[in-house]
């Protein structure tokens, strides 16, 4: 069981978001090709700000219902980057769409809200997209992507043979808990959040898209922090 959970940033569209997410330790950075996102970003967009990572930071493209044809033509134009599927693509259309694992990819599974979450069948799922880098977990709401939304973590199964990526609604607050609750559960770790370290106008609501320089350093601390704390309690007899 690996004691450290990879960090992604997602949902980025400034030069500045990626640099500062880059410098406080974020492992991968996300951008939304889903044209109905506030998020959304076209392609030569993703390109110009993926072109900013230093090595060995991974940028992750999300799709919704694309074709294989855009995936591909994305791959190409962002050399190196990761899928992640979050519509309602089958395990054929992953495969597919990634050349049958000439990139890799992280499939989406909409966890339901309330007791509900206990009736995914997440091991099933697994083993379905078994051709899939991780399972990233995110709340089921209306349309695509969590809206910030947080599911019941403890009412998934106790043992899935995947890596797993926890997303939706998470924040520098709630980020150990869900580390502490899913990490046993499965192969290794890693968290996604967007929302979660987002800037606020003047009017009190989220400017989507515009990130937060503190909150992506105090999600980032929090994440190291709950590490910590788990590698100390595997420590003790």
């Amino acid at each position: 069981m690996s004691l450290r959970t990879r960090i992604k940033i997602c949902g980025l569209t400034r030069e500045q978001d990626v640099d500062h997410a880059v410098s406080a330790g974020a492992d991968a950075i996300g951008f939304v090709l889903y044209d109905k996102s506030p998020r959304h970003v076209n392609l030569q967009r993703a390109a110009q700000l993926a072109h900013r990572l230093p090595p060995f930071v991974t940028p992750v493209l999300l799709f919704v219902n694309a074709s294989a044809a855009q995936v591909a033509a994305a791959c190409q134009g962002v050399p190196g980057a990761t899928v992640q599927f979050h519509g309602d693509e089958s395990a054929q259309d992953c495969d597919a769409a990634t050349l049958h694992g000439a990139h890799p990819y992280l499939r989406a599974a909409r966890i339901p809200l309330g007791p509900d979450a206990a009736r995914f069948d997440l091991v099933k799922y697994a083993l379905d997209y078994s051709n899939a880098q991780a399972i990233l977990l995110d709340a089921h709401v209306d349309g695509y992507g969590g809206a910030g939304k947080v599911f019941h973590w403890s009412l998934l199964p106790p043992n899935v043979d995947a890596h797993l990526v926890l997303s939706g609604g998470l924040t520098a607050a709630n980020v150990g808990e869900g580390i502490a609750t899913l990490r046993p559960r499965c192969k290794s770790l890693a968290v996604d959040v967007s929302s979660g370290v987002e800037a606020t106008g003047s009017d009190g609501l989220p400017l989507k898209g515009v990130k937060d320089p503190d909150k992506i350093t105090q999600f980032i601390a929090a994440v190291r922090a709950a590490d910590a704390c788990l590698a100390e309690l595997a420590g003790k007899p």
